[in-house]
Order: structure tokens, then C-alpha cells, then sequence
């Protein structure tokens, strides 16, 4: 099959059948127009005509580009890779899947920033009205303090709140969240997080919805589109420097935080696994590691014999 038509129904397949997020179906498409643009350059022009030889070098020189890939970045291209070849076998296109010897590069384990409990109400105490401030200004006020509130609450990723409409609040104190692969899941919200977002649908989002055309959505812009990833960024990025928070803060720093307050708080950690929607609780013990560093600096301070 032509390479440019593989991958489009490849796409297809991982955004209508897995149902995949329209951000990680763009995610691989960008990664595949490269891969496709350097087999063209190598007179490669259909899914037939791929080899080992060729995925193993395209895999080789990316990962010595410089400066070098993150290999979290490397690991996504070649999962992009491996997946187009492994659809085109799987649907009888191609015979062979020249990327089974294709072997992902081992992601250095990081643990997650998080915030502490008080660098996080100052965050959202930066993300409310302030004193003084216009009318129209404390419009958008309530709702960036409805938004920063709800992320904390919940732990959701900013995709998954974005796209709320009013409706899934419906119950008051839980919400109703669309994950990955559009899998939904029931989150608790806490009071702090309803006053906030009762304040902003009593008083901000009807002004807001006034402005622009009708739609369900939850979070609106100042002139009533529906809110992007991209703006709920910066209302953090700007709350952030309100706040004077000199550490890097972004939408899933709140994520991050969510899930270590509640480890340390001693919640089970397949509970915060459901919480925040992860497929495998090994995905969520990463945030163990954070609370066991915690354990050993309160023990290397505290214990007479423990230097």
C-alpha cells in the first residue's frame, strides 16, 4: 500500500476504533509524516518495500540526532513505528512486520513535581478575583478559580476538564470525567471546589455564555468559546507568577499534586489508581516513591540514631 495511504488508515483506526485522543492522533501523525519523509528520501514509496534493516536505521539516527531526543519522545516515534506496521500485518495489507526486533529505548524514571499542600492554596488564591479588580475581569476571576480548583480536586488531566459540559456536574459532589480511549470515570469533588464552581456558574459563566454561541461546555472563554488546553495553561502559568511559586507549574503539576497529598493523607493506592484513571497501578506507584522519599527525610530528621 502507498506509504501516504497506510498511514491514514492507520490513524483512522487508532482515532475511530481504539478511540484515542484527538492530541495523541496528532501526536502520531506528526511522528509518521517524518518516518514517511525519510523513506521517501530513500526512494521508498510503499508499506511493501520496508525492511528491518530500514526501521532499524531510521530508529538508529533518530536516537543519535542531536541534540539528543528525550526518550520519552524517542519511545512515542518508535510507537508509532511499530504500531503502523503491526496494523498494516494485523489487517493482511503486509505479510511481515518488519519492526518485531524494533526494541523501545528505556525511559528514565523520573518522579513527578509536586506541589506542597501550602504552595497549592497559594496557587489557587492567585487564580480568584483580586481586590479591586473590574467587573469583566472578575468574570474570568471566578472561572480560573472554578478550573484550578476542579484539576486540584480531581487530579484530571487539563484534556479531560476542558472538555466537561455543565451537565456533568450534575450530581454536585461528583463529576463525571471522559478519560483516555473515552473511558468515563466517577471523581469525588470536594467543597472547596463546588463553592468555587457554584460562585463561577451563579455569577461568571452566564455572562460568559451570553457572549458567544450556545454550548454545553463547563469552562468558557471571554467571549464564550469553549475554553482550550492552551488557555487553561496559562490561567496556571499566570496564577503561578501571581503566587510567586518559583518552581515550574503546569496543569499536571496539579495532577501530580492531587495524587501525592492523597498517598500521603494514607489513601489506598488502587483508589488513586481509579482516581485518576490509570489502566495499570503500576503507572501510580511512581507517586509512591514520592511519599516514601518524604517518609525518609522526616526519619533522617527525626530519629536520634538514624546518621
Amino acid at each position: 500500500m502507498q506509504l501516504e495511504r497506510a498511514v491514514d488508515a492507520y490513524l483512522r483506526h487508532i482515532s475511530i476504533e481504539r478511540g484515542l485522543s484527538e492530541h495523541t492522533v496528532a501526536a502520531y501523525r506528526r511522528d509518521l509524516a517524518g518516518y514517511i519523509a525519510w523513506l521517501t528520501e530513500r526512494g521508498i514509496r510503499d508499506s511493501s518495500e520496508v525492511t528491518v534493516v530500514l526501521v532499524t536505521a531510521f530508529a538508529a539516527e533518530r536516537a543519535s540526532a542531536e541534540p539528543p531526543p528525550a526518550a520519552s519522545s524517542l519511545a512515542r516515534l518508535q510507537s508509532s513505528v511499530r504500531g503502523l506496521h503491526r496494523f498494516l500485518a494485523r489487517e493482511g495489507i503486509e505479510t511481515d512486520d518488519p519492526t518485531g526486533r524494533l526494541r523501545p529505548p528505556k525511559a528514565a524514571r523520573r518522579l513527578p513535581k509536586a506541589l506542597t499542600i501550602d504552595q497549592v492554596e497559594r496557587l489557587l488564591d492567585a487564580a480568584g478575583p483580586q481586590g479591586g479588580e473590574l467587573e469583566a475581569t472578575e468574570l474570568i476571576g471566578l472561572r480560573d478559580r472554578a478550573l484550578l480548583e476542579l484539576l486540584y480536586a480531581t487530579g484530571a488531566r487539563v484534556s479531560e476538564v476542558v472538555q466537561l459540559d455543565v451537565d456533568d456536574l450534575a450530581h454536585g459532589d461528583v463529576v463525571r470525567v471522559r478519560g483516555k480511549g473515552s473511558k468515563e470515570r466517577i471523581i469525588p469533588v470536594g467543597s472547596y471546589a463546588r463553592s468555587a464552581i457554584d460562585a463561577y456558574l451563579t455569577r461568571s459563566r452566564p455572562e460568559l455564555s451570553r457572549r458567544g454561541h450556545a454550548t454545553p461546555r463547563l469552562f468558557l472563554g471571554a467571549r464564550g468559546a469553549p475554553l482550550s488546553r492552551q488557555s487553561a495553561w496559562l490561567v496556571i502559568q499566570h496564577a503561578a507568577a501571581r503566587a510567586k511559586l518559583t518552581a515550574h507549574v503546569s496543569p499536571h503539576t496539579l495532577r501530580h499534586s492531587f495524587a501525592t497529598h492523597l498517598l500521603q493523607g494514607g489513601a489506598d493506592v488502587r483508589v488513586v489508581q481509579e482516581l485518576l484513571g490509570h489502566a495499570s497501578v503500576a503507572t501510580t506507584q511512581i507517586y509512591t516513591h514520592v511519599s516514601v522519599d518524604t517518609l525518609r527525610d522526616v526519619y533522617a530528621t527525626s530519629h536520634p540514631r538514624a546518621r
